[in-house]
C-alpha cells in the first residue's frame, strides 16, 4: 500500500515531534544556564529527585541495558550533577545520589518539562490528548506483542 502523499507515517510524525520535543528542552535550559542536556536526563533525574536510586534499578527505568543505564549514569557524573556510593549495608550495590548542582539542574529540568507539558495540555483539545496518550502508552507498550521488552543498549545503538 503506497503512503498517502502528503502524509507522515505515524512512525516518521512521533520521530520529528519527539526531535522538537528535545530541542526545546535543549533550548529552555541553555537560557537557563545549561547548555548540557542529554535526552535521557528528563527521565533519569526525576527518578533522583526523590533520593538516591540503585544503578541496577536504572536500566528498567530507562528501558536501557545495565551497560546503557551505567553510560547514561556517567554523563550525569561527568557533567558533576551525580555521583555513585557504595550502599553501607552492600559494598556491591551501588546509589546514585545527585550533587548540590545536579538538583539545580533537575529541577530546572523539571520545570521546563513541566512548562512543555502545560503548553500541549493548553493547546489540544482534552479529547484528542487523551487519544494521544492511549496511543503513545500502546507504542511504549511494545504493540502488545512481548510479555517482557527488549532492552536498547546505547553502548552498542542496538536493542539486546
Amino acid at each position: 500500500m503506497p503512503d498517502p502523499p502528503g502524509q507522515l507515517l505515524f512512525g516518521d510524525l512521533l520521530a520529528l515531534a519527539r526531535a522538537r520535543w528535545i530541542r526545546a528542552m535543549a533550548v529552555r535550559l541553555e537560557a537557563l544556564g545549561f547548555d548540557d542536556y542529554r535526552r535521557s536526563d528528563a527521565l533519569v533525574l526525576r527518578g533522583l529527585r526523590r533520593g538516591e536510586v540503585p544503578l541496577g534499578s536504572l536500566s528498567a527505568t530507562l528501558g536501557l541495558t545495565r551497560q546503557g543505564a551505567r553510560k547514561v549514569v556517567s554523563g550525569l557524573v561527568e557533567r558533576g550533577y551525580a555521583h555513585v556510593v557504595a550502599s553501607t549495608e552492600d559494598s556491591r550495590c551501588r546509589f546514585v545520589q545527585l550533587t548540590p548542582t545536579g538538583r539545580v539542574y533537575a529541577d530546572a529540568v523539571v520545570s521546563t518539562l513541566r512548562a512543555l507539558h502545560d503548553e500541549v495540555v493548553a493547546g489540544v483539545d482534552a479529547d484528542d490528548l487523551a487519544g494521544a496518550y492511549s496511543v503513545l502508552e500502546f507504542v511504549k507498550g511494545g504493540f502488545g506483542v512481548r510479555s517482557t521488552p527488549r532492552m536498547f543498549d546505547v553502548a552498542t545503538n542496538r536493542e539486546s
